[in-house]
């Protein structure tokens, strides 16, 4: 049966997923990367909560590929200097935690990640406010550094 009919939404998340990144300028880009590692988190929650074992393991997989290998990338360390260096060191300590959280089984990691997260995105949407209001799209962060 065809993908599609059989989980119309997830398909349609999908695609719209896909056409955001396709379409994305490099700020917007971390914004998805926030966005996706943070809905890895709250489903990880849920699967936890409903003793789902290896559906949370597989949400704190996601979320973790998504923190290495999108955030921690992401970073400009010659232009970011230490600020880079110590949100690489945030990534990796949160990558660490969610690590925990999937030996022990325990939720308390997955708040304390989220909130981290959560954090840094508000800041990053702060980041973009302020560049739109006073510079052209050219001028834009197109990685997080100083």
């Amino acid at each position: 049966m065809n993908t599609i009919l059989r989980h119309p939404a997830r398909e349609y998340a999908r695609v719209g997923l896909e056409t955001g990144v396709a379409a994305a300028d490099p700020h917007h880009m971390v914004m998805l990367l926030f966005d996706g590692a943070l809905r890895a988190l709250g489903d990880a929650r849920r699967h936890l909560a409903g003793g789902r074992i290896a559906a949370k393991g597989e949400a704190i997989s996601r979320a973790i590929a998504i923190i290495d290998e999108g955030l921690c990338h992401s970073l400009d360390h010659r232009r970011g200097g230490e600020l880079a260096g110590r949100l690489h060191e945030l990534y990796q300590y949160s990558s660490r935690r969610l690590l925990q959280a999937t030996v022990d089984s325990d939720d308390a990691p997955l708040v304390e990640v989220a909130g981290l997260l959560d954090g840094l995105r508000s800041a990053w949407v702060a980041i973009g406010e302020v560049f739109a209001a006073g510079t052209t799209r050219d001028r834009m962060p197109t990685s997080i550094s100083a």
